[in-house]
């Protein structure tokens, strides 16, 4: 039997259900055939289509069933080879193997390392990533290589895309060799070779039954010629998935491709972003027009109304054309069965889709599910649908980098790359995987221990920076600790030194994949492989591996974590248990040939869906469209037919946030476009977002009073230090929480060294030199020097303060010197004194005590920053000098020589002031100017601040109360305990 004259191409339209359809349809045709069924074979764009298919032959068989062959063609977007039917491997001329997808990368990035030196290990990875797409691409559409030597360029092309077209010349040059030595073919060219074999077996010997390719929309020529062929056959038919057969010639025209200018003979390539350019563009390549595509008669139970279908090929006419619009009758611009949801956040968005879904599992049988390019969104709908015990069917599954094994391999080659610096460290020592086990506990105590000793400034790189903080150390607070870490520190290291030394000397990335690979399983007992995710890892570690000596040849560890994160992200896994039967979760791809009742179209802004199209970094848009390659555009048209085809369901929601994760969003042109057409049409699902704000708020607010508590006054401290007077008298609940209950902010981990560091150095330099005896300037400025060549000091604070400081510290040398001239002396230094005043031992170090040429003494106090204003101190928010006087009045300095009255008080301020670094400041005068506290009077009104304050808080009974002084730099430290946010601001706070 000869070609049909006609090729047989069909329709389903987008408001039916395509998979229900399609087999509704095979099944009528060969009904009372059971074996004639089961003798077809029907292609399919992929394996998630073939599951759709089988699902609805299930459905729709009513008891046992032969079913045909299901034969996916293989998606390149998901990384699958072509169905084993279409691929006769026992043929004496059968077509090479494809070159394994990470052997390719590996052997394209070294490439293009030769061709590019400066580039790392992860560069290369990436760059030859994205030249492998490209050159996918040139081989689907059959674009020789050749093209490139017979583009004409202007000088308008840009250096950077010309060096960039020079060096992919090169790389494709040399290709063809590495896959001669390989003996593979790359796997698009192998496709190419299958479809076409396979064409021309079936022009000369029709197959036995029929053959039916459903929902291919692949343009690639190849896959053209084969789909032709089968419209042909007498037992063949070709069915798309929603060919919009509504749309008038005008419209369909509009889409393009256009005809060539006629002044500089290019064709404009048309509206590559229409839901129906690429479905124009098959059938241009299988030499057919619209006119020969029928409509696929038969439906299921799942279509929505036929009106639908209508209002879709409205809503996405071509852009000149939208004006159309405002003649539209209501029935065509309704969309019944279509609901919107706009909500502020997507933390919303996400919770209100959850309860979408959770409410169509109300109705028994009923299917629903969530479509969404936006992960994240993805996951956080799976995590509020956990609150009802439901585990969707998230067929998109979780990027490995993002799953235990993966987080731990990234971390491990931060921990390297960062050389053991403290974050990336304990990251990777407190990982769940690590020593995982009855060991765990113990394991996790010595982490703790050294997470405390490591709170502050940077230690020395590399593992001996952690062996410098076990040495014992003057006045050692931390003693007890560091024992603990010391004792517990050279189990860990003897398993994170054997990375160290294996990249210390690895250059390759083999050899740094190998190491990882010894001391995770070291790590954690082998648990890093284990179960699924772990075999996803093994897998690809060993793919890694095995390809690595073929790939780039210098790889700088700094570049290993990006490398990884990238690679590993790469690998989605999906639970081996599935998840719901009557709930999914689908991405773009995996969406297509599907349909729910209820679909819920999720994440609609722009730059999510459709996605901002991806750069193409190797050629220019220009020379794309010269060498007829699809545009960067291209995949917002697949967006947009993923989208029609979603909007066919008997239900729709379709949802959005108007702020994303990094600010306000704008709506997308889906979006945009359905709500104009609409008009007043538009239905709001807005039941979903109050449903949302309902769920999680409490049925009456109970806020917490502001704090005030009033311990017992056995329970007051009845010794405290000058500093924390002014803590009590400008916030009593935070000087409650740090004395009496004695909670103290923990520095951050790896901190820079700050104003405390800063200030605890000055002083320490300041001492010694005080000490030595000598004042000498030199020596002063020398401690200076050394003090920044200490290795935990980091390069670019020793860059930015160190020419301050030394500047300040020869002022400090220059006011010795002078003070000395006028006959003043220095007493003590970092001296410590105590007193009994009002009832209560009061304690404080000066930091310089002098006595004047009078015979009095003069209290100082060294500041690396602005010291306190006049009228701080004149309110008792800055006692601290007149309280050392106190104490010196009292005789509470062993040092100084008894009772003697303080006569001046004074900041050095290393600050700024004018030209300068260096200035001192007196907030007393001894006439009281300039509104300061007369010189005589200071110990005397300090005395009485201070006892009003012990009588009430120290030696009473007042409560604690919480406050907030603007009067006082407010740090912070304990406004979470006290619940600040909760009170402050309230009428009955």
């Amino acid at each position: 039997m000869g070609d049909r004259a006609r090729p047989a191409l069909f329709s389903i339209p987008a408001h039916r259900a395509f998979a229900d359809a399609l087999v509704a349809g095979l099944l009528a045709q060969h009904r009372g055939h059971p074996m004639a069924l089961a003798q077809g074979m029907v292609l399919l764009p992929n394996n998630r289509a073939i599951r759709a298919v089988s699902d609805a032959f299930v459905r729709q068989s009513g008891g046992g069933l032969l079913l045909p062959r299901l034969v996916a063609i293989g998606d390149p977007d998901l990384g699958e080879q072509v169905g084993g039917a279409l691929d006769p491997l026992g043929e004496d001329d059968a077509v090479p193997p494809a070159i394994a997808a990470m052997r390719r990368q590996m052997i394209l990035a070294r490439l293009v390392q030769q061709a590019k030196p400066d580039v790392d290990a992860g560069q290369a990875l990436l760059l030859g990533q994205a030249l492998g797409a490209v050159l996918d691409q040139m081989q689907v559409e059959r674009v020789e290589p050749a093209a490139l030597r017979n583009l004409t360029l202007s000088d308008e092309l840009s250096r950077h895309w010309q060096t960039s077209l020079n060096i992919f010349e090169i790389v494709i040059a040399r290709w063809p060799d590495e896959l001669a030595r390989t003996g593979c073919i790359d796997l698009a060219d192998r496709r190419n070779r299958l479809f076409d074999r396979l064409a021309a077996r079936w022009a000369a010997h029709s197959p036995a039954g029929f053959v039916v390719a459903a929902g291919i929309s692949t343009t690639a020529p190849a896959v053209a010629g084969l789909l032709r062929r089968i419209g042909m056959m007498p037992g063949g038919m070709v069915v798309f998935a929603g060919l919009d057969q509504q749309m008038d010639e005008e419209a369909w025209d509009a889409i393009g491709p256009f005809d060539p200018d006629p002044l500089t003979g290019q064709r404009k390539p048309g509206h590559e972003s229409h839901p129906q350019y690429a479905l124009k563009r098959l059938l241009d390549g299988m030499s057919a027009t619209r006119d020969d595509v029928a409509q696929w008669r038969w439906g299921s139970e799942h279509d929505a109304r036929a009106v639908r279908g209508r209002n879709i090929s409205n809503a996405m006419l071509p852009p000149r054309l939208t004006s159309r619009w405002r003649d539209l009758k209501t029935a065509d611009r309704s969309l019944a069965g279509v609901e919107a949801l706009e909500v502020a956040t997507p933390g919303e968005e996400a919770q209100a889709i959850a309860i979408a879904l959770r409410e169509a599992l109300e109705t028994p049988e009923r299917t629903a599910a969530l479509v969404t390019p936006d992960r994240q969104l993805a996951t956080r709908v799976s995590a509020h649908l956990r609150r009802w015990g439901i585990e969707a069917d998230d067929s998109a599954g979780s990027p490995l980098s993002r799953l235990l094994p993966g987080t731990l391999l990234i971390a491990m080659a931060q921990a390297v790359a960062e050389r053991f610096a403290p974050v990336p460290l304990l990251t990777l020592l407190k990982h769940p995987l690590v020593m995982k086990g009855t060991g765990r506990l113990d394991w996790l105590d010595g982490v703790r221990a050294l997470d405390l000793l490591l709170r502050g400034p940077r230690p020395q790189a590399g593992l001996v920076g952690i062996d410098l903080l076990m040495h014992p150390r003057e006045d050692d607070r931390q003693r007890v600790l560091r024992d603990q870490v010391r004792d517990w520190w050279p189990g860990a290291r003897a398993l994170l030194e054997p990375l160290e030394t294996a990249f210390a000397s690895a250059a390759d990335l083999a050899g740094q994949l190998a190491a990882l690979r010894e001391q995770a399983g070291a790590l954690t007992g082998d648990a890093v492989w284990a179960g699924h995710q772990g075999h996803a890892a093994a897998d690809l570690f060993a793919e890694m591996e095995a390809a690595a000596p073929e790939g780039p040849r210098q790889a700088d560890p700094r570049a290993l974590p990006a490398l990884l994160d990238h690679m590993l992200g790469g690998v989605s896994v999906r639970p081996p248990q599935g998840g719901h039967p009557r709930i999914a979760i689908l991405g773009l791809i995996e969406a297509r040939l599907m349909q729910a009742d209820l679909m819920i179209l999720g994440g609609l802004n722009e730059g999510t869906w459709p996605g901002l199209p991806a750069p193409d970094p190797w050629l220019a848009p220009r020379i794309r469209r010269e060498l007829g390659l699809p545009g960067l555009e291209t995949r917002i048209g697949l967006a947009a037919h993923d989208f029609a085809g979603a909007l066919g369901a008997p239900h729709v929601l379709i949802t959005r946030a108007r702020r994303g994760s990094g600010g306000p969003a704008v709506a997308s042109r889906f979006w945009l476009r359905l709500k104009a057409m609409a008009g007043s049409q538009w239905k709001s699902a807005d039941r979903y977002a109050g449903l949302a704000r309902a769920i999680d708020t409490p049925a009456a607010y109970s806020p917490a009073r502001r704090p005030a508590p009033a311990p017992p006054a056995s329970a007051r401290p009845k010794v405290i230090p000058v500093t924390d007077v002014d803590r009590l008298k400008a916030d009593p609940f935070a000087f409650y929480a740090r004395r009496v209950l004695r909670l103290a902010r923990l520095d951050p981990v790896d901190a820079d060294a700050g104003p405390a560091w800063r200030g605890t150095a000055v002083h320490d330099i300041l001492q010694r030199w005080a000490e030595a005896g000598t004042l000498d300037p030199a020596d002063l400025e020398a401690r200076a020097r050394a003090m920044f060549d200490q290795p935990q000091v980091h390069p670019l604070l020793k860059a930015l303060w160190q020419p301050r400081l030394i500047e300040a510290i020869r002022w400090i040398a220059a006011e010795v010197a002078s003070d000395k001239a006028e006959g003043r002396t220095i007493l003590a230094v970092e001296q410590e004194g105590r007193a009994e005043i009002a009832g209560v031992e009061l304690m404080g170090k000066a930091d310089r005590v002098d006595r004047l040429a009078d015979g009095t003494l003069g209290i100082i106090d060294y500041k690396t920053g602005k010291p306190p204003s006049a009228r701080q101190v004149k309110g008792g928010y800055a006692l601290q000098l007149g309280l050392l006087g106190l104490i010196a009045e009292h005789g509470g300095f062993a040092n100084v020589g008894g009772k003697l009255v303080a006569g001046d008080f004074e900041y050095w301020s290393l600050a700024k002031k004018g030209d300068n670094f260096g200035y001192r400041e007196r907030p007393v005068d001894p006439l009281g100017k300039r509104d300061r506290i007369i010189t005589a009077d200071f110990t005397t009104i300090a005395y009485d601040q201070f006892a009003d304050l012990a009588r009430d808080y120290l030696l009473g009974t007042a409560p604690f109360r919480a406050e907030i002084n603007p009067e006082v730099a407010n740090y912070g430290d304990y406004d979470q305990l006290m619940r600040l946010e909760e009170w402050y601001g309230r009428d009955d706070g």
